[in-house]
């Protein structure tokens, strides 16, 4: 091979998607290249002109426009251009002009053809937006091996079940002589079809809770019960399981989301073990959420400060074994949410038991499960209608700011938007939190929707889940019924639009402007949960987590066939992308924040993070298309 074949080879090599090919098919591609030289202003591609050749800039730079001339997108060394039109009709749909002196090299047609037919990742790379981020969002699924590992490999042995006509003595015998640490509460019947079987005979029964060890101490020997009173009269009705496919991963974050030490694992509807916590820290000794026993061992506000770089240490670590998004999320939730539990029982140890019943709710990601390193505390508190402001609102009060400065403390900084319980407003009792939505979905307007959009991600940390629930239950008959409603919160959800794209060392605005830096939560994850979030109050989807609300969506006709896995896989990677440079910003021991430089970034992840912008860009198009204002407000 000459010397010139032989630059053209190794320069395309350097770049994504040719770094990937076999030796055979670069020689392949250098043998036929074109090579041409297009002076500043110059026009490359023309609208509606037939396209013969990929276009690879070699040195330069090159506008892309839309058809009605707004700028696309700004190339330089090592990108492509012309493939959407080579893999369609041929024609131009994106004209492209130099902005500077450029170098191209054309690759034929049949050479493209080829490269898309021999090589997958090629193939991948070049259609358009699901291909490319499906491959990347994939390849960051893989995991070790506690992630991918179904919890079943840790059951050894049948589970102990009674009836619960069955005395406590005898079924702390048959739990002692089994050497277990647990026993499954039976009965017959199928009331609940969750946890319904039927055994070898055709019996149905039902699992109705378990009793532990440590039930059978504070729940028969400290109240003094007879040892012949039936497991039935004493056994807890909160029942969490856990099926048999689900990861050990998964399994740990139920338990320690839950504060249970026990977990039932089933087959379908049928107990086929119980695993215990020290089970999988047997299994997984550095699992970094270890750290939340040690949470619930703390004492005091400043003994869970300390825990705080520990909290850093494990989303490292979590990051290098190969978790994605979603269980990176979970588990930093899963930790903010043991630090507020265990905040609030330090409160009311301090301060007595509550006057009346209440729920603390949590907000934004950690109502989500989608907690970042870099987070604020959004929370509230949900009261009893039993409330008396002049009678309980001292306590609660106090409650609320020794829970928030505790957060602070443990590195969940105050919300700068005061979406805290410690402001009066987001501390009422459950009618006023249902009038407030009501008033918020019945009278809604952008500017009002504003500030109160994040209280739409919600759920229960502590206390009187049914609070919650209830609030849930009246968005999801409410929401879907308001066009008025959802085409404020679309209007809100189009605050924030993803750049353009990145070009050299800086990142392109639509406006044609560019900064050093993007805030990859503001420009691309948050109005990523925004979008989702407006479509899952139409189909009154109840899930909180993003990823789940897709999953409700794509249920329905909201989106084209399709556009939930696209969504998904852009937001898993815009995801990742924060997380890794979160990371690396630990490692390098600077404050960890959400932006990315684009000297920064691989030319792999910025094709996939343009790929994901593009995804977006589309998806809040049709945001405004789908919940238009409606022309009355009698029409809502």
């Amino acid at each position: 091979m000459d010397v010139e074949l032989l630059e053209i080879r190794q320069h395309m090599g350097q770049h994504p998607p040719f770094d990937r090919l076999s030796d055979s098919l670069l020689d392949e591609i250098a043998s036929h290249v074109e090579v041409s030289y297009f002076k500043t202003g110059s026009d490359i591609l023309t609208l509606n002109d037939t396209v013969s050749d990929l276009c690879y800039i070699r040195s330069g730079a090159v506008e892309v426009y839309r058809r009605q001339g707004d700028l696309y997108n700004r190339l330089g060394e090592g990108d492509i251009f012309g493939h959407f039109s080579l893999l369609r009709n041929q024609k131009v749909r994106f004209p492209a002009k130099a902005i500077e002196d450029t170098l191209l090299y054309f690759i034929p047609k049949a050479v493209f053809q080829q490269l898309c037919e021999e090589d997958e990742d090629f193939a991948d790379f070049v259609e358009v937006e699901r291909p490319r981020l499906e491959t990347a969002a994939e390849q960051q699924k893989k995991s070790n091996d506690m992630m991918v590992t179904r919890i079943r490999k840790l059951v050894v042995r049948y589970p102990v079940m009674v009836e619960a006509s069955t005395t406590v003595q005898q079924a702390a015998q048959q739990v002692s002589q089994a050497q277990a640490s647990a026993v499954l509460v039976l009965k017959e019947g199928s009331s609940n079809p969750r946890y319904s079987f039927k055994d070898s005979e055709g019996q149905t029964w039902q699992v109705c809770g378990i009793l532990t060890d440590s039930d059978f101490r504070t729940r028969v020997v400290a109240e003094g019960l007879s040892p012949q009173t039936p497991v039935g009269e004493v056994v807890s009705s909160r029942l969490i399981t856990v099926q048999s496919d689900v990861s050990i991963y998964e399994a740990m974050l139920t338990m320690l989301r839950n504060n249970v030490h026990h977990l039932p694992v089933l087959y379908r509807q049928r107990p086929m073990g119980v695993v215990h916590l020290s089970d999988i820290i047997r299994y997984e000794t550095h699992s970094g959420l270890y750290l939340v026993s040690n949470i619930f061992h703390q004492s005091s506000i400043e003994g869970l400060a300390r825990l705080a770089p520990d909290v850093s240490a494990s989303f490292v670590r979590m990051v290098q074994e190969g978790a994605n998004s979603h269980m990176v999320g979970s588990a930093l939730s899963t930790i903010g949410r043991s630090f507020s539990r265990r905040l609030l029982e330090l409160a009311e140890e301090k301060l007595g038991p509550p006057p009346v019943a209440y729920c603390f709710m949590v907000n934004g990601s950690m109502a989500r499960n989608e907690q970042s390193i870099v987070t604020d505390q959004d929370n509230a508190l949900i009261l009893s209608d039993d409330f008396i402001p002049e009678e309980h609102d001292e306590y609660f009060k106090a409650l609320a700011g020794f829970v928030s400065d505790g957060l602070d403390a443990c590195g969940y900084t105050y919300c700068k938007g005061d979406v805290m319980a410690t402001n009066s407003q987001w501390r009422q009792p459950l009618r006023v939190w249902k009038s407030y939505f009501t008033d918020w979905i019945n009278n809604p307007t952008p500017e009002r929707l504003l500030h109160s959009s994040i209280f739409f991600d919600l759920d229960s940390l502590y206390g009187e889940d049914l609070f919650v629930e209830a609030l849930q239950d009246l968005i999801a008959e409410k929401a879907p019924q308001s066009p008025l409603f959802l085409a404020a919160m679309a209007r809100n959800a189009l605050n924030r639009t993803p750049p353009l794209g990145f070009f050299r060392t800086f990142v392109m605005e639509k406006d044609g402007k560019h900064n050093n830096s993007i805030n990859l939560k503001r420009r691309g994850t948050a109005p990523m949960v925004d979008l989702i979030r407006v479509h899952a109050l139409a189909c009154g989807s109840k899930a909180q987590n993003t990823f789940q609300r897709l999953d409700d969506i794509a249920n329905t006709q909201l989106l084209a066939t399709g556009m939930s896995d696209k969504l998904s896989y852009a937001f898993e990677f815009m995801c990742m992308s924060r997380i890794r440079h979160q990371v690396i910003d630990l490692q390098e021991e600077r404050v960890p924040d959400n932006n990315i430089e684009p000297e920064n970034v691989a030319d792999s992840e910025r094709h996939n993070l343009k790929d994901a912008f593009q995804v977006l860009s589309n998806a809040q198009k049709f945001l405004k298309f789908r919940y238009p204002v409606p022309s009355s407000r009698t029409g809502r």
